[in-house]
């Protein structure tokens, strides 16, 4: 079997067997691509072949290329998994990637947006909302949601009329992995949600150029389903009247409800599975947030700082 065949085969074991999602596998199949065209510029077509000395090659080729260390981390993620798969498949004898390493990547806090400033600036979209306008209802809706259930921007566009329980304020949602979880929201974001429902979305359906298909919860203003981007740029324009550095889409509203959450009390397994995290250690980065904010807290304040 050739390198471009075991890729192939190997894409498609994630995608439909592990559940990746279409971005991670773009991002895999990136990264292999690469890896494939270093080894066939050395003669090497067959997956039999690659060894750790070529790994570290091709490691080191993109570090003289002036990749950033989370690229160099990711692509000798890629590696290893794919010389992992191809190993308990049977197509080559030794696991050429067990033993590669990589640079760790820097790891940079998250934005956290302070909880008088959220208020505010939710406020102001609920007044925006008042005027009855059904793009500026949805949104003060997409705001709240993302705030009060902290979820992933892919969550939320990803969610069906079927998903949402009014009754016991839940949203079911799919995230990474295909894994389900069920999000609880409050009072706030389910007033704007109930008034999105009621009557802005009907009248984005009204009012589409051909009648929707799609039982999307939020539509865009032709009836289709809102997409990522458009949510992005929404944040990012409500964010962007608030003091402060960092990222401002709608990952900053997820990492300040999870900071929020642990600052308040909650257990960091119960904001784990909130989160719907895999691993306990990416849910202990806003523990880490916490303690910075205390730091800088006491710089400011005690007197002998």
């Amino acid at each position: 079997m050739r390198l471009d065949a075991a890729l192939d085969d190997y894409l498609a074991h994630v995608r439909t067997e592990r559940g990746y999602s279409d971005h991670t596998v773009a991002a895999y199949r990136a990264d292999l691509v690469d890896l494939i065209a270093f080894a066939e510029a050395r003669g090497i077509v067959d997956p039999g072949a690659v060894d750790l000395g070529l790994l570290r090659d091709w490691l080191w080729a993109a570090t003289e290329r002036g990749l950033a260390r989370t690229s160099i981390a990711r692509r000798a993620a890629s590696a290893r998994g794919w010389t992992a798969w191809l190993h308990r498949r049977g197509i080559v004898d030794v696991d050429a990637g067990a033993r590669l390493k990589a640079p760790r990547a820097q790891r940079t806090l998250p934005r956290v947006v302070t909880e008088r400033a959220l208020a505010d600036a939710l406020a102001s979209l609920a007044d925006r909302a008042e005027g009855g306008d059904p793009v500026a209802v949805r949104d003060a809706a997409i705001a709240e949601l993302l705030y009060a259930s902290a979820l992933r921007v892919s969550e939320l566009v990803g969610l069906d009329l079927g998903d949402v329980d009014r009754r016991r304020r839940t949203v079911r949602v799919t995230g990474k992995g295909a894994k389900e979880r069920v999000v609880p929201y409050g009072a706030p974001a389910a007033r704007a949600l109930d008034r999105y429902l009621d009557a802005a979305r009907p009248s984005l359906v009204a009012h589409a150029e051909a009648a929707p298909t799609t039982s999307a919860v939020f539509l865009g203003v032709r009836g289709g389903r809102l997409g990522v981007r458009s949510v992005h740029r929404q944040v990012a324009a409500l964010l962007s009247t608030i003091p402060g550095s960092g990222p401002s889409g709608p990952h900053a509203l997820r990492h300040s409800a999870a900071t929020h959450l642990l600052d308040g009390g909650a257990d960091l397994r119960a904001v784990q599975e909130f989160l719907g995290h895999a691993s306990l250690g990416t849910t202990q980065i806003y523990t880490h947030v916490s303690a910075e904010r205390l730091k800088q807290t006491y710089r400011t304040a005690h007197p002998r700082a």
